[in-house]
C-alpha cells in the first residue's frame, strides 16, 4: 500500500486507473479498493482528487507564472470552471481569491483525511543512516513563524515573497529551519520557528519581519529525509532523539535542531524533495 502511494506521487498526470494500483499492490483488483480504504480511511478515488487538489493549492500560491486553466487541467479538470466549483466547495474560496490571500488554516482542515492517509508513509531508520560532521557557520535572512504550525504555509508563501522581492530567487541558495520549539510539547499558540536562505548581503529595515542571523559552524549528526517525508520531521526528529542520541556517546550542544531544505517542496514535486536534518552536537 505504501508503494501505491508512492507510485501515485509519481504520476498524478497518468489515469491512475484500478488495474494498474492494485498491481502495484499486488492485490487483487476484486478487493484492492476495499483494502486500500481499509488501510488509508478514503477511496483510492478520493485519495487521488486530493493529491491533485493539493498541488494545485501549491501552485496558485507559489506559481503566480501559471494560470488557474493550468492548474485546472494539470488537477484533472477539464475545464476551469468545473475545478473552480470542486476548489470552492472543498476549501470555501474561488482558486483566484485563494491565489489572492490563501486562507490556510481552512486548507489544512480540508485535507485532515488526506494528511491522516500520508501519516502511514512513516520513514524506518538506522543508526547507519547518521552521519557526525563538521559544517561551516552560515549567514541568512531569518522570518520567524509564531502561532499555529498549521499556518506555517502561510509564513512560507510571505518569505518567498520578500525573496523575489529582493532578487535572492536563486534556486542553489540554501534554505533552512531552524525549530526551536517541539510541537508535541508547546501549546499551538506559541510555537515557533525559523524559515531562512543563505545570505551574506546586509538585510534592510522592513515590514516583513526578516532580519540577519547566523546559523553557528561545529559538529552535527546530521539525517537525510527522502521523498514525502520532508512533510513531516517529526518521524526523523523523533529517531535521532530516541533512538540515535542515547546510544551514540553523544552531547547536543546550545543550538536548535535544524534542517537544510535541498529541493524546496512546494517549488518541486513532493517526492522530489530532499532534506537534510542537523542536530548540533558539543
Amino acid at each position: 500500500m505504501v508503494r501505491v502511494l508512492d507510485h501515485i506521487d509519481r504520476h498524478l498526470d497518468d489515469s491512475l486507473d484500478l488495474q494498474v494500483l492494485s498491481g502495484i499492490a499486488a492485490f487483487s483488483k476484486y478487493h484492492f479498493h476495499r483494502q486500500f480504504t481499509a488501510v488509508f480511511g478514503l477511496t483510492v478515488h478520493r485519495y487521488v482528487q486530493l493529491a491533485r487538489l493539493k498541488r494545485a493549492t501549491h501552485r496558485l500560491a507559489h506559481a503566480p507564472g501559471s494560470s488557474v486553466t493550468d492548474v485546472a487541467l494539470e488537477a484533472g479538470y477539464d475545464a476551469p470552471d468545473a475545478f473552480a466549483r470542486a476548489f470552492r466547495q472543498r476549501f470555501g474560496q474561488a482558486p483566484s481569491a485563494f491565489r489572492a490571500a490563501p486562507d490556510w488554516a481552512a486548507l489544512d482542515e480540508a485535507f485532515s483525511t488526506f494528511h491522516q492517509a500520508r501519516s502511514q508513509l512513516v520513514p524506518i531508520f538506522s543508526p547507519g543512516d547518521v552521519t557526525i560532521c563538521e559544517l561551516p557557520s552560515t549567514t541568512v535572512a531569518s522570518m520567524t513563524h509564531i502561532g499555529e504550525p498549521a499556518t506555517i504555509a502561510a509564513t512560507v508563501a510571505r518569505f518567498i515573497a520578500w525573496r523575489q522581492a529582493n532578487g535572492l530567487t536563486d534556486p542553489d541558495l540554501p534554505i533552512y529551519g531552524i525549530f526551536p520549539t517541539d510541537t508535541r510539547v508547546t501549546p499551538p499558540a506559541e510555537f515557533r520557528m525559523q524559515i531562512c536562505v543563505a545570505t551574506d548581503r546586509a538585510i534592510a529595515a522592513n515590514d516583513d519581519g526578516v532580519e540577519a542571523a547566523t546559523i553557528p559552524g561545529g559538529r552535527v549528526a546530521a539525517l537525510r529525509v527522502l521523498g514525502t517525508a520532508t512533510e513531516d520531521l517529526e518521524p526523523a526528529a523523533l529517531f535521532l532523539y530516541r533512538d540515535w542520541l542515547p546510544g551514540s556517546g553523544e552531547e547536543p550542544r546550545d543550538f536548535p535542531l535544524y534542517c537544510e531544505r535541498k529541493t524546496f517542496f512546494p517549488l518541486v514535486p513532493a517526492h522530489e524533495a530532499i532534506t537534510d536534518l542537523f542536530l548540533p552536537l558539543r
